[in-house]
């Protein structure tokens, strides 16, 4: 090699609507997932990285309502896009939505290191079956891998969501 520098192709800036909110990204490398974006550069922690390979669901966020497992998108790929992760889904005074207490009511937040992935599957799932079977809860859980314990407090907490939801509460 000669000791040339390679340079580094660097994107022009762009703008992300996470949350509904507008967030400029600059200088970001092309490469760049929009896991890594959300979470260093936005300052959005609440998508995890896990295997980054799109295997355990701890990214998922919502772009133009699509679950996507954020780490398989490129950020700048997202633009002109609306992007939900976790921290969008509750109110402006951070109220929980009803999917969350039912997490928090059912036990199922376990470690917690899944949980955000599993609110957005759930929050898909219920806007698009809103009173699913369970083989659709699990089917619509299978792209989350819990390491704690298991799936059965996860699937309480879905059933009690779609409880609140039947009787006429919270959506």
């Amino acid at each position: 090699m000669s000791g040339a520098t390679v340079p580094t192709p660097v994107a022009p800036s762009y703008v992300l609507t996470v949350n509904g909110t507008e967030h400029g990204v600059d200088a970001s490398w092309l490469g760049e997932s929009l896991l890594h974006v959300l979470r260093e550069r936005l300052g959005l922690p609440g998508s995890k990285a896990g295997c980054e390979q799109g295997e355990c669901g701890s990214c998922s966020v919502l772009v133009d309502g699509d679950l996507v497992c954020a780490c398989l998108v490129l950020a700048a790929a997202a633009v002109g896009t609306e992007i939900t992760t976790v921290e969008g889904l509750a109110d402006e005074r951070g109220t929980f939505t009803d999917v969350q207490q039912a997490f928090v009511d059912a036990g199922a937040v376990q470690c917690g290191f899944c949980t955000p992935g599993l609110v957005v599957a759930v929050h898909d799932l219920l806007d698009r079956v809103p009173e699913p079977t369970d083989l659709e809860v699990r089917e619509a859980l299978s792209g989350n891998l819990c390491r704690c314990t298991g799936y059965g407090r996860v699937v309480a907490a879905v059933e009690a969501a779609v409880a609140v939801r039947t009787s006429g509460g919270a959506p």
